[in-house]
């Protein structure tokens, strides 16, 4: 009777799975919290954020060459003593000693014009001369107002182009900021798994050890009686010795992966973090051709393919543009000079400059022609490449959700095995003790049992890889049906 109760008592320590007391104390996260907890406080995270802000500065500078600039330039003062070349009534020259003080500055009001590529500037800028050998002076040169235009003519027109390509630019940057964050949330869903991993394999090796301990003891009971071989009880025991040497491993192996996981969320050194099973899953249907649309629309590619054809179409436009150069310069005003500051403001004439110069190539042996050539060849590359990147974007995509649906009934299968195998082995433990199988059946139920609870963690990791995957590209959370979108402002301004 004695004996029956004690293997009553071990059947009823074998059982209960884990072992109390194995779970270490410390911080326990779920997985939701882990995610939300690396897109703020990971580097990837900054890093991520960082290249959205340069983004956005060089998207604020080309806003910028679009609106009216103010410039103030001034020499203050410019001393010279020095002997100049100087031209006699005879052709000769000579050379003669200078010493003068001289200060300018000029105040300019200039704007791009976007839809010529041109310039138009107003000015006003006061020159002063200050002889200070011989006949001792001063000299004041004034342009009170001045209208000056610049303008390209049959040239590329670099203002029209950017205004093309820099909104496309910043929107591909601001996808690609919201497809970092989404990479940020895989690597910390990797990371969770490999943890959780860890957790479940040194608890499994725990609770193997303490089962090797206990089936050992009674093993040696057997012996005893002779309910059992000798070779059964060196089994039993080499079974605790590898039982011991594994959890020694699994202890080792989730420092590892603690640390890993504890760096991505920036997290104290000594912090224990206790990852949590996920216990609900989104239960969302993903179809192909909603995924496709979502991507084609929201993702960085989208933007890709556009900027990158913009950019080609501009390279043609330019070696189209360099055939020949003729450009405009006109400017209107009024000037003025006196020896007295007021004077030179007082009695004022017109200043018109026009210039137009041009150069257009006699004998270039067809070298513009051939950086045409050359820009239209790469204009037709790119396109064929775009074609092909959009072709396997869509593939990715078609994969990737085949592989999530799929994966919700590998998932189920997984967690129904799970059940049986841990069901299956305590049986066999029970058997185990009232002497029906041997160990070898016995050591056979304990490894389909840690088998099926590393494949239903592994099941569970690969489809919250999937989901996040899908997310990543379409910039779509399906589970609410919104897209995945950022206050870029607020984000920006927080570095």
């Amino acid at each position: 009777m004695k004996l029956k109760q004690f293997f009553t008592y071990v059947v009823i320590l074998l059982c209960s799975v884990p072992v109390s007391g194995t779970e270490p104390e410390g911080l326990q996260i779920t997985l939701e919290e882990a995610i939300s907890h690396a897109r703020v406080s990971s580097v990837d995270a900054a890093v991520a954020l960082n290249e959205l802000k340069t983004s956005y500065w060089e998207y604020r500078s080309y806003r910028a060459e679009l609106l009216p600039e103010v410039n103030f330039s001034a020499t203050i003062p410019a001393y010279h003593r020095q002997y100049s070349p100087y031209m006699n009534d005879n052709g000769s020259y000579s050379f003669v000693r200078n010493n003068y003080l001289q200060m300018n500055g000029e105040v300019s009001l200039s704007q791009n014009i976007w839809l010529t590529g041109g310039k138009i500037a107003l000015n006003t800028s006061l020159d002063f001369f200050r002889q200070l050998d011989g006949e001792k002076y001063n000299r004041f040169m004034s342009i009170p107002v001045a209208l000056t235009l610049t303008q390209p003519i049959f040239g590329v027109n670099n203002l029209k182009w950017d205004r093309r390509i820099e909104p496309v630019r910043y929107n591909e940057a601001k996808a690609a900021y919201l497809s970092a964050t989404e990479n940020v949330a895989i690597k910390a869903i990797s990371y969770y798994f490999q943890l959780l991993m860890a957790d479940e394999n040194m608890q499994i090796a725990s609770q193997n050890l303490e089962n090797a301990k206990k089936l050992f003891e009674v093993a040696k009971d057997k012996r005893e009686m002779g309910r059992i071989s000798g070779n059964d009880l060196l089994q039993m025991e080499l079974n605790l010795l590898n039982a011991e040497s594994d959890l020694t491993e699994c202890v080792s192996n989730r420092k590892s992966c603690m640390f890993q996981l504890r760096t991505l969320l920036d997290l104290n050194e000594h912090t224990d973090i206790i990852p949590v099973t996920p216990a609900s899953l989104p239960s969302v249907e993903i179809e192909y051709e909603d995924a496709l649309q979502k991507a084609l629309e929201r993702n960085k590619l989208a933007a890709n393919i556009r900027r990158r054809q913009l950019e080609a179409d501009y390279e043609v436009a330019k070696a189209k543009g360099n055939l020949r150069q003729i450009s405009l310069f006109a400017q209107i005003g009024y000037t003025g000079t006196d020896r007295r500051f007021g004077g030179a403001y007082s009695t004022l004439k017109d200043n018109q400059v026009v210039e137009i110069g041009f150069e257009i190539p006699i004998l270039d042996w067809g070298r513009r022609k051939g950086k045409v050539r050359v820009a239209e060849s790469n204009r037709k590359v790119t396109e064929s490449r775009l074609r092909q990147e959009r072709a396997d974007f869509s593939q990715n995509i078609f994969i990737l959700v085949e592989r999530y649906r799929n994966q919700l009934r590998q998932l189920e299968i997984s967690r129904r095995a799970d059940e049986i195998a841990s069901r299956r082995y305590a049986t066999n433990v029970e058997t185990f003790m009232i002497g029906k199988i041997s160990t070898l059946d016995l050591n056979d139920s304990r490894v389909s049992k840690d088998e099926a609870r590393r494949e239903y963690i592994n099941e569970l990791y690969l489809f919250w890889n999937y989901y996040y995957q899908i997310r990543s590209l379409t910039l779509w959370d399906f589970a609410a049906q919104t897209g995945i979108d950022a206050d870029f402002e607020r984000d920006i301004k927080t570095l």
